[in-house]
């Protein structure tokens, strides 16, 4: 005989999930990182999509003199220029989003397939944008730093010395050091050794550890090779002849800065295309606004006992 308690007397969650409605995410995509850099940099608008960097030629030839009390002739001196300064022109990341028409009238609710396929490509184009801005070849950050602004690290590991070192190159104003997780980390392990534990600092809502009052900044776009990567140090800004990010302003279709967004059409086959791009550059104004400590190992650990 059947136990009468095992018996099913009310409706299961199986067939009571059928007029259900589950409450959905738009989708999530784990490659989204913060993007720190593009936040902290200072925006420079640019024309034609070009930004030339002028300077001064042969600046310790400029004569002043700090007058006495006496009659003596001033020095007559000037300013001369470089004849043809550098000229960074804008790159540009693109790509087509191609969206079936069947799919974005048909499953747009509760979240539009379009808006989020858009929002996900936008994502994934800003953070190529990133990855250009630290390794382009022409422009990008590790590919830009002057041959007197490079230093090794001392033991391997990043040490707060080295870090000190660094400083000492780009000591004008400086304004972040720029590292992998993992290089922050282990820099970390070498402070806690010695017993100086770097204190943080609140930004955008997120703590970071600092040296020396400057912000350790994560970026995972800086590589590791074997073990070993690079830490970068940054002064900012225009007016501190700094490193600045470059964009084209004004953009058909802009979304943002240097970020445009065009509907191609429909092709025969129902399917909507739109062309997305993004336009930016970076440029160091002067060699002293950027430096770099190379050959840092990120795989190094102590005991404590």
């Amino acid at each position: 005989m059947t136990d009468i308690h095992q018996a099913q007397t009310a409706l299961g969650d199986v067939a009571a999930r059928t007029l259900a409605n589950a409450t959905k995410t738009i989708p999530m995509m784990g490659t989204i990182t913060p993007r720190w850099l593009t936040h902290l940099l200072q925006w420079v608008p640019v024309e034609a999509g070009i930004y030339r960097v002028n300077k001064v030629k042969d600046p310790d030839e400029v004569e002043v003199d700090c007058s006495n009390k006496d009659e003596r002739e001033l020095p007559a001196t000037y300013v001369d220029y470089e004849e043809w300064g550098r000229e960074y022109v804008l790159s540009a990341v693109n790509t087509v989003l191609d969206v079936h028409t069947r799919v974005a009238d048909l499953y747009s609710s509760p979240h539009d397939q379009t808006r989020e396929q858009l929002r996900l490509i936008i994502e994934t184009i800003k953070e190529r944008q990133e990855k250009e801005l630290v390794n382009n070849k022409e422009y990008g950050l590790l590919n830009n730093v002057a041959r007197n602004m490079k230093i090794k690290a001392r033991t391997g590991a990043p040490t707060p010395d080295d870090l000190d070192d660094l400083i000492s190159l780009v000591w004008k104003e400086p304004a972040f050091f720029l590292a992998h997780p993992k290089t922050i980390a282990a820099f970390g392990r070498e402070c806690t050794r010695r017993g100086v534990p770097p204190p943080t600092v609140s930004m955008f809502g997120s703590q970071f550890l600092t040296w020396r009052g400057l912000p350790l900044i994560p970026c995972d776009k800086i590589g590791i090779t074997g073990g070993k990567t690079s830490i970068l140090l940054l002064r900012t800004g225009e007016s501190r002849q700094g490193v600045v990010g470059l964009y084209q302003p004004g953009l058909q279709g802009e979304q943002g800065m240097g970020l445009s967004l065009r509907f191609m059409g429909i092709n025969h086959k129902a399917i909507a295309s739109y062309l997305v791009s993004l336009y930016c550059s970076l440029a160091v104004l002067t060699e002293d606004a950027l430096g770099v400590l190379e050959n840092v190992e990120v795989g190094k650990y102590h005991e404590y006992k």
